[in-house]
């Protein structure tokens, strides 16, 4: 890390010509002509960017077992996240080399950082408690894909079961109110010193072990728990309720930077809001000034070229075999001298407070289809989040502006929150059995009600439009505020 941190632009080259010449042989190396790629220009000059829509019928071969076509060694495991424009779920390859030199070497890092920073830690004297996902097999060939936290759990050695609860074989359980019980029952006799992963589902888990024990604290039920590593959505809307049932102000939050693509960045310091790029671990990383970002001017840079504080499109070349990705992630770096960010948000309008990644075209193409099944047409809407408040769960707000409102608004917002589902596997996820998510609420808006807050905001005119999907409530409160006034 040291290292990395030392020489970070000699390691990020040393790194790509390290992933072209291993993939020269490749179907994909022979197309780009990797075997005259001497320098970073040459590959930029070679290799065209590319989103998943791009990549997704070269991913659909390997899952159908075919080798060497973008990575030379077999890939087997494809992680499975949300959705985009023409898919309801993407899966991303993992190959060997990525699960142990990015997403294994960069675990065991994070780990380092948080002891080199904590030497009084007793990690290690207890178990660390893992929240993942379910995996299942490809019917066809026998090729894996699921979640990427159940890919790691399914393929850890066999060391790392010791120091981990729940079993993996219940960590692995398909049905979520089925694992919730079976993880809080199993973990609740164990000393948990840690706890890893995502903060919404990681909330639900915690409130049932607080239920079934009768505890107020969550050191009450494990005292020795002294950290939280967390990452997958924006953990502001859940620090006060972490705060709420953990009060010991000794206690640590690490954020990661882990996404199925591969494990990016890492806190590595205590209190920190900033996450050190990892530079040395299977990616090489480009960006797009999002002031440029799908537009006729749109530039890709190095590593050595971005500044602090701007924002910008993360784009990927990985070990798993993506070249020159668009990641769909914006970052703004906070330090240069080591390179440190903070996810900004995505390319796209989206809600992603549970980790349901809802994006503006699943949003649009529900919409399209349910406003057809009722025969109404929409003028304007906007939704964001209602944040989960102690045992109350989440749920997405909509304001609605029709032409004119249906005859059954009720069933409008069931078939709206049922075609999201069919349209985003992630939502769907969560909202099974309102585990995490509750069905959304739908506001109708008075009539000109998004004209009146344009004018109010000065905004009148076509560059102004109004934000559809976001993570903050400003909007939609300003707009439920006016609404009441019409």
């Amino acid at each position: 890390m040291e290292l990395f941190m030392k020489y970070p632009h000699e390691v990020q080259n040393e790194l790509l010509m390290d992933l072209v010449k291993k993939s020269r042989k490749t179907e994909y190396g022979i197309l780009h002509d990797f075997d005259s790629i001497r320098n970073y220009t040459d590959f930029t000059q070679k290799v065209p960017l590319q989103t998943y829509e791009d990549f997704q019928p070269i991913i659909e071969r390997c899952r159908r077992g075919e080798s060497n076509i973008i990575w030379p060694t077999p890939i087997k495991l494809f992680a499975k996240s949300s959705g985009t424009t023409n898919a309801k779920s993407k899966f991303i390859p993992v190959s060997q080399e990525s699960l142990e030199d990015c997403h294994f070497a960069a675990g065991k890092d994070m780990l380092c950082m948080y002891l080199n920073n904590n030497p009084e830690a007793s990690l290690f004297t207890g178990k660390s408690l893992r929240l993942g996902g379910s995996k299942e097999i490809y019917k066809n060939n026998g090729t894996s894909f699921g979640d990427l936290s159940a890919l790691i759990i399914d393929n850890m050695p066999f060391w790392a079961d010791y120091s981990s609860t729940p079993s993996a074989e219940v960590s692995l359980m398909s049905n979520w109110e089925t694992k919730l019980d079976a993880i809080a029952k199993e973990t609740i006799e164990e000393d948990v010193t840690s706890l890893a992963g995502v903060p919404s589902w990681m909330m639900v888990l915690l409130q049932r072990v607080l239920e079934i024990t009768g505890k107020k604290d969550l050191k009450e039920v494990w005292p020795s728990l002294e950290v939280y590593f967390h990452g997958g959505v924006s953990f502001e809307p859940y620090k006060h309720q972490y705060n709420k049932i953990i009060e010991d102000p000794a206690f640590k939050y690490y954020q990661i930077y882990n996404a199925s693509e591969g494990f990016f960045a890492s806190q590595d310091r205590n209190g920190s809001d900033d996450m050190l790029l990892l530079l040395d671990y299977g990616i090489f990383y480009e960006f797009i000034p999002m002031n440029t970002y799908a537009s006729s001017a749109e530039k890709v840079i190095s590593l050595d070229q971005v500044e602090v504080g701007k924002n910008y499109a993360m784009v990927i070349t990985t070990n798993g075999g993506l070249w020159r990705y668009k990641i769909g992630d914006t970052v703004k770096f906070t330090s240069t001298n080591p390179y440190r960010i903070r996810v900004s948000g995505r390319t796209k309008h989206h809600i992603n407070a549970f980790g349901e990644e809802l994006i503006i075209e699943n949003a649009e193409q529900a919409l399209k289809k349910v406003c057809k099944e009722h025969q109404v047409e929409i003028l304007d809407y906007t939704a964001a989040p209602i944040f989960m408040e102690g045992k109350d769960k989440g749920a997405h707000e909509w304001m609605i502006e029709f032409k004119e409102n249906p005859k059954n608004s009720v069933k409008f917002a069931r078939d709206l929150d049922l075609e999201i589902q069919k349209i985003n596997s992630d939502y769907e996820a969560k909202r099974r059995n309102n585990m995490t998510l509750n069905q959304l609420k739908l506001n109708l808006a008075q009539r000109d009600l998004f004209y009146k807050w344009l004018k109010i905001n000065d905004k009148l005119g076509g560059q102004h439009k109004v934000p559809r999907l976001s993570n903050s409530r400003k909007l939609l409160e300003e707009l439920l505020l006016l609404n009441k006034k019409a």
